[in-house]
């Protein structure tokens, strides 16, 4: 069975509605409604072809200064030989709907609907659209920061559906984590997995923590603890927050509740300006 992953598709509301959203900004977090993911709020970049995306979060000083994340809507035939300027931002490719021709060197992939690729700083790599139907994927961007004893990430790329779910601990499996990233290598400042909540399933605590998160939800529905706040949200719902922001959720069915996850992770806490 395909595993559904929400992908906007634009337009505008009609004439005839009211504005009624949930769209929220605060000191803490912010939720972007897929509802606000419109025609008109979308964002272009130089050397591409057929293309458009929605910036879902960039860094901002007082608030979530390590990463940036887009949706991106690549149109037959479009694609760029030069996706990435900053020879110090990694990257991670996620396909939500469609087909991306990848390369990363001299390596050739293809990403169908659920594709995961890592992308190391400094790569050489290009990205394309080669089937005759749109598709659609998420692009994190980070700054890669060295660390003493390790070397660069290798490039890699899998599929969600080839990986095997990492179930927390005394949950009887209703909260799992699907890790694109191994835990364990140090030489990964980034992570970005897939969690899963089967109807039902909680986290149980506020998780206050260091790490930001961008959390954009693939499906279904769940209500989730935002700072002091609890709020709805649904597939197509972009949640983005801060350090230390308190959250905790609650996934009531009836179906699965699941979200892309990114946070930094794996390096000593700055002292100064980020360089």
């Amino acid at each position: 069975m395909r595993t559904p992953y929400f992908t906007p598709k634009g337009g505008l509301p009609g004439q005839d509605q009211l504005l009624t959203d949930r769209a929220v900004f605060t000191e803490a977090y912010a939720v972007i409604p897929r509802g606000t993911m419109r025609d008109i709020v979308t964002s272009f970049l130089p050397g591409w072809r057929g293309m458009r995306m929605w910036v879902l979060a960039r860094p901002m000083s007082g608030f979530a200064e390590t990463f940036s994340q887009y949706i991106v809507e690549l149109q037959p035939s479009g694609g760029s030989d030069h996706p990435e300027g900053d020879p110090d931002a990694q990257g991670a490719l996620f396909v939500t709907d469609g087909t991306l021709d990848l390369t990363i060197g001299a390596a050739r992939y293809q990403l169908k609907t659920g594709g995961f690729a890592y992308i190391p700083a400094g790569s050489s790599w290009t990205l394309h659209n080669s089937s005759d139907t749109p598709c659609s994927f998420h692009w994190i961007r980070k700054q890669w920061h060295p660390a003493e004893g390790v070397d660069k990430p290798a490039a890699f790329v899998t599929n969600e559906q080839d990986i095997s779910p990492t179930p927390m601990p005394d949950t009887e499996g209703r909260w799992a984590t699907t890790r694109f990233m191994d835990p364990d290598d140090l030489a990964h400042d980034m992570h970005v997995t897939v969690v899963t909540f089967e109807p039902g399933g909680v986290i149980p605590f506020a998780e206050t923590h260091v790490m930001e998160h961008g959390l954009y939800v693939l499906e279904g529905k769940a209500v989730y603890r935002l700072n002091q706040d609890w709020v709805e949200v649904e597939a197509g719902d972009f949640m983005w927050l801060r350090a230390f922001c308190p959250q905790a959720c609650y996934a009531g069915g009836p179906g699965r509740f699941r979200y892309l996850l990114y946070k930094d992770v794996n390096r000593h806490m700055p002292l100064g300006p980020l360089r």
